[in-house]
């Protein structure tokens, strides 16, 4: 009999007590609708890996920029599909990134940029309700990253009431 794999993918913080992260947490938590903590500190480990990639690339390359992207073509080339860094910048910029820069490639808060809910929360809903699909697919995962191509086809579901421009939630959301 086996047990399932339990490695967790994310880490918690170090001093589980302090009132200034405590409170820069929460406010992440509600400006970006996310469900718990969990999902930040998920945001905050990728971000870590990241840079860690980063900084592993730039080590190889002796601090040479250009050879560290193209040592790293592919994760250079993940980074910009996902919108995290813009085609001008370099592999030196994802040392620079916030994990605001992740948390603005979640599903649920493209889905709440475009205009289909009036708050993170309730994009959150709608996208476990399955209401909202990307690329005409119905995705029930919140968390899930969106390529920048993909950005334009979050939408409602056809088949859902909320594609009815005249449906209450709609409504308020439109005013």
């Amino acid at each position: 009999m086996t047990t399932g794999n339990n490695t967790k993918f994310y880490e918690t913080p170090n001093h589980p007590f302090q009132g200034e992260r405590i409170a820069q947490e929460s406010d992440l938590l509600s400006r970006y609708g996310l469900k718990n903590k969990e999902e930040l500190w998920r945001a905050q480990s990728e971000l870590r890996n990241l840079r860690r990639e980063a900084r592993r690339l730039l080590g190889e390359a002796q601090g040479d920029v250009e050879e560290a992207e193209s040592l790293g073509a592919e994760f250079m080339a993940r980074m910009r599909r996902y919108g995290i860094l813009s085609a001008e910048d370099d592999i030196s910029q994802t040392l620079r990134l916030d994990v605001t820069d992740i948390l603005e490639r979640r599903f649920q808060t493209v889905a709440y940029r475009k205009g289909l809910a009036q708050t993170p929360q309730q994009a959150r809903q709608f996208i476990v309700h399955g209401h909202v699909t990307v690329d005409g697919v119905r995705t029930t995962v919140p968390s899930r990253k969106v390529e920048v191509d993909e950005e334009d086809t979050v939408a409602f579901d056809e088949t859902s009431k909320l594609a009815d421009e005249l449906h209450p939630e709609r409504a308020e959301a439109q005013e």
